[in-house]
């Protein structure tokens, strides 16, 4: 998932042999929109390792190709709430979440600032980033039943969990896909106001197929855009090498958005 409630995310350099076995690997694409006009605003690709040292490491790509940015997340015991770090090369942010299963920590660095961490404390009901797909899958039936489910989602850039609320709201064909369409909202009003996030995912395999929601990634005045990201229908197999290759991949592009 997306940091600020989406997408529903890295600078070592470390070869294939060095890889952990891997189960299976796989590869989404996915485009990424503006919701108003549906201009392409840049590119996903998200490469998914299963098995032992299981992790998703994500690039993201200007319109004209060109990397900007990279994210990996790591698998933990608590499965919804990994360790993950982000860097966006345009201006050098970070942000994420690591340490020790005992001594979490989230952390921030915007562009020409010292890193900013806070210990986690971390609740029993809560998300961490890309961890919000293995919370759908835990509370599939009771979303397919209709009941609202509440998660503790950690929102990076103000480094604390806030309460949301995921409830189905209809059956669909997405693409002759067999979907169930979800949305989350805050449960509780905390003075600023976040939309709503829409997603779509595969009733069979329960991936994720859509975002609609706040990107996590800034845009050309330093806002984060509401965009609407659109999978591929179909994955693609993918290798250890593939994997290790993004990882030292330099980070070149400069577009704005």
């Amino acid at each position: 998932m997306h940091s600020r409630f989406g997408g529903l995310a890295c600078l070592i350099a470390i070869g294939a042999a060095s890889l952990p076995a891997v189960a299976d690997t796989v590869r989404d694409d996915a485009r990424v929109l503006s919701q108003e006009g549906g201009r392409l605003l840049y590119r996903e690709t998200h490469w998914i390792t299963s098995g032992p040292g299981a992790e998703r490491w994500v690039l993201y790509r200007c319109t004209d190709g060109k990397p900007f940015a990279r994210k990996r997340v790591v698998a933990s015991a608590a499965q919804a709430m990994p360790d993950f770090s982000l860097e966006d090369a345009r201006d050098g942010y970070r942000e994420g979440v690591r340490g020790t299963p005992g001594q979490r920590k989230v952390f921030v660095q915007a562009a020409g600032r010292a890193e900013a961490s806070r210990a986690l404390t971390l609740p029993e009901d809560g998300v961490i980033d890309a961890g919000f797909d293995e919370a759908v899958r835990r509370h599939w039936r009771s979303l397919a039943n209709g009941e609202s489910v509440r998660m503790q989602f950690l929102v990076p850039s103000r480094k604390r969990f806030f309460p949301v609320q995921v409830q189905r709201v209809a059956s669909t064909s997405w693409n002759g896909i067999a979907a169930e369409r979800l949305r989350m909202k805050l449960d509780a009003w905390f003075g600023f106001a976040v939309p709503a996030v829409d997603l779509v995912y595969a009733r069979d395999d329960r991936r994720l197929l859509e975002f609609a929601g706040t990107g996590n990634l800034r845009d050309a005045r330093g806002d984060y855009p509401q965009v609407r990201i659109v999978f591929d229908a179909l994955r693609k197999p993918a290798t250890a090498q593939d994997v290790a290759a993004i990882r030292s991949l330099p980070l070149t592009g400069r577009c704005s958005f």
